[in-house]
């Protein structure tokens, strides 16, 4: 009879947690209805045109293993460029480098050290040159250990430029800017960045961004490196030994997964440019404002800032490449000549097939 009465309380028990479970699930999906029908009613007060300025990777000048930085404190490095950054609704980069007044190089101190390390004075810099946002899962964010992570997050903090990137820190921003909200992360191929191999992570991060912004970004670290690498493979890239992902299959997965806009950058050279289900993706936005530390020869110092216009729904509307070269402890200048924006073109002809993207000679992107 005992075992009769446990049978009963045990179905009991168990339709009593099912329900619960229930319950539980029908909240969750109340929660995310709401949290989406907030969003889509956001959207419709949203003005009709966004436009969003883009670059590739900022070092302005460094303090390691010597001191290279540029005439007047750094003040001269964005004079060309600032006034579509300025301009722009929201402007995006990728923050090359530690900015800090501390900290040990992770790298060696030799004369080919790759290890950056901008002064925190330079930080309203950017401020001034307009960024919202800066990118921070790159090879180098850590390149003085987490003394410079954490001098970094606090200088741009002091700024009120958002970032992310850093595994285990802030692995998502949302930036609001005259009533839109921009969810914005970043993803890099280091061992201490959220990874842009890490597709389930990719995906938790955009639906969150999706419940609470009008518009999702994502930027990225990736490719191999070099002048020979400006063309885009398609698989997986192989560059010293490590695995750095398959760069198309990441960027259509985010636009699959609601990602409104993506745009790369870490091979050092402009890659080609694509439209995906309506939606911008830039695979490689090359270097932008490194005056000290890197190669600027050939392919190596275009320097394009990027600005394109989506509508509400985030669908891109058109764009323009503005054409910027540097030189060595200069910053990005005027390129008259348009040799980036018809680099972009060429590479894009050549490796994106079928797109209904078209690239003009002086920039102008347009499906």
């Amino acid at each position: 009879m005992k075992y009769f009465f446990l049978s009963i309380f045990i179905a009991v028990s168990a339709s009593c947690t099912s329900s619960e479970m229930k319950k539980a699930d029908n909240v969750s999906d109340d929660i995310q209805k709401a949290q989406e029908e907030q969003v889509t009613e956001h959207r419709q007060n949203m003005p009709d045109t966004i436009t969003i300025a883009m670059c590739g990777d900022i070092m302005m000048g460094t303090t390691f293993p010597t001191v290279q930085l540029p005439p007047n404190d750094g003040k001269d490095l964005f004079k060309d460029t600032k006034t579509i950054t300025q301009a722009a609704d929201i402007a995006l980069g990728n923050l090359e480098g530690a900015m800090s007044d501390e900290g040990a190089s992770r790298k060696g101190n030799g004369p080919n050290t790759y290890a950056f390390r901008m002064p925190e004075r330079f930080a309203p810099l950017l401020t001034d040159a307009g960024y919202d946002y800066l990118c921070m899962a790159n090879n180098h964010a850590k390149d003085f250990g987490d003394i410079g992570i954490a001098n970094t997050e606090k200088c741009l903090d002091k700024e009120g430029i958002k970032y992310s990137g850093i595994e285990g820190r802030k692995e998502s921003a949302v930036v609001e800017l005259n009533g839109v909200r921009y969810g914005i992360c970043a993803f890099g191929h280091n061992q201490y960045t959220l990874k842009h191999k890490d597709l389930k992570t990719v995906k938790r991060i955009i639906d969150d961004l999706k419940s609470k912004s009008d518009i999702v970004i994502v930027t990225f670290h990736g490719g191999a490196e070099g002048r020979t690498k400006n063309h885009l493979p398609y698989g997986t890239e192989v560059f010293l030994g490590e695995d750095r992902g398959s760069l198309r299959e990441f960027a259509h997965f985010c636009i699959d997964n609601g990602a409104d806009v993506v745009f790369g950058h870490g091979p050092h050279v402009v890659r080609a440019m694509e439209i995906y289900n309506n939606h911008f993706i830039a695979y490689s936005l090359g270097n932008f404002c490194t005056p000290y530390g890197m190669s600027l020869s050939g392919i190596s110092a275009y320097s394009p800032v990027v600005e394109i216009k989506i509508n509400s729904q985030g669908e891109f509307i058109e764009g323009q490449i503005h054409s910027f070269l540097q030189t060595k402890g200069v910053g990005p200048r005027k390129d008259s000549s348009n040799s980036v924006a018809r680099e972009i073109k060429q590479l894009t002809e050549s490796d994106i097939k079928g797109s209904p993207i078209r690239i003009s000679a002086d920039g102008k992107i347009s499906k």
